[in-house]
């Protein structure tokens, strides 16, 4: 009977740990964008000035403890690449390039790429190197098709104190968050665009309190 009662103890006891640690645990909020991408093409005809849009959910927790794991995901939405630029067919887009910087406050631990779908044959990647993770995506892409780029989850460890915020890279066309080049159909027949983008405005996707 003392066997049984101690196993019941133990039973409720890890109940009641496991209720503790869902308590505390951070819970991620998730936040619809649209999120307005001015890009430049960089035609042999010409400078083209042209908008995307990305419709994207990106959560995170709130708060989280000093020195604490999380994880920041950024989800895209299904979005179509442009048929039409500027009175210009676009007959296909690759080499993509999106770039996210790792927060201040927060160091990186890993990030993983998942779904996502129309890429083209080879898997997007994800690299992180000098505090920004870049998701590349060879492609190609058809002009007018839809695409879904895929769910990034970045794993990091919260610093001591202050605020984590997320965004994304990018102010202007000379440093961008986004490129690609473009094989645009033109007067003089089928010419590369190499096109920067940068998010304007850029706003602050999560932000996650420490303490």
């Amino acid at each position: 009977m003392k066997s049984v009662l101690s196993g019941k103890r133990a039973a409720i006891a890890a109940a009641f740990a496991a209720t503790a640690a869902l308590a505390v645990a951070p819970q991620a909020v998730a936040a619809p964008f649209d999120i307005n991408f001015d890009c430049n093409g960089d035609a042999p005809t010409g400078a083209q000035q042209f908008a995307l849009q990305q419709s994207t959910d990106v959560s995170a927790p709130e708060t989280v403890a000093p020195g604490a794991a999380f994880d920041v995901v950024v989800d895209p939405a299904v979005n179509t690449i442009p048929g039409e630029v500027n009175g210009n067919t676009v007959k296909e887009v690759g080499g993509f390039d999106l770039r996210l910087p790792i927060p201040a406050n927060s160091t990186y631990v890993s990030a993983e790429l998942a779904g996502g779908s129309n890429l083209g044959p080879n898997p997007p990647t994800i690299n992180v190197e000098n505090g920004v993770a870049t998701v590349h995506l060879d492609g190609p892409i058809a002009g007018g098709s839809e695409f879904e780029l895929p769910t990034i989850t970045v794993h990091l460890t919260a610093g001591e104190s202050g605020t984590i915020e997320t965004k994304l890279a990018g102010t202007s066309y000379e440093d961008p968050g986004l490129t690609f080049t473009a094989v645009v159909s033109s007067i003089i027949g089928d010419v590369d665009v190499p096109s920067a983008c940068f998010p304007n405005p850029n706003p602050t996707l999560t932000t996650t309190t420490i303490g």
